[in-house]
């Protein structure tokens, strides 16, 4: 995250350039899609790979991933901020986290896939759709 674009982003006075929105956006959906992984791995993967270890091993292995996932979160918050309300930030981010949380349930849970995913897939769809329409069609 280049943190001369958070020092130009300081308060909600940025330019309103519609070119320059979408880039914000974009840069917000690449560094917040490196933390749901983390994410994800600090709040589940000690199901797997520390049942067998004392709790507060896990809580204390969970706790430092969790630490590095806020080190990226945090800096891509402000930055989406500046561009987006507090309601599209979150929906974003869930977006996100989900796109990374099926495929990880999946494939290194081994969770079946079954069909309630695409129905959540698609009422989360909807949530964009509420969450964006104003900026994207001016309604």
């Amino acid at each position: 995250m280049p943190f001369s674009l958070i020092s130009s982003l300081k308060s909600k006075n940025y330019p309103q350039n519609i070119n320059y929105i979408p880039a914000v956006i974009f840069r917000v959906c690449l560094d917040l899609s490196e933390n749901p992984y983390s994410r994800t791995n600090s709040q589940y993967d000690h199901l797997k790979n520390y049942s067998s270890k004392p709790w507060i091993v896990a809580a204390l292995v969970s706790w430092g991933i969790a630490l590095f996932e806020y080190m990226l979160q945090v800096p891509a918050n402000r930055v989406g901020y500046q561009v987006m309300n507090l309601g599209q930030l979150k929906i974003l981010q869930e977006v996100i986290t989900l796109s990374i949380f099926v495929p990880f349930s999946v494939f290194f849970m081994k969770e079946e896939m079954r069909l309630d995913f695409l129905w959540a897939g698609l009422c989360i769809l909807g949530a964009v759709f509420f969450i964006f329409r104003q900026k994207m069609f001016g309604a």
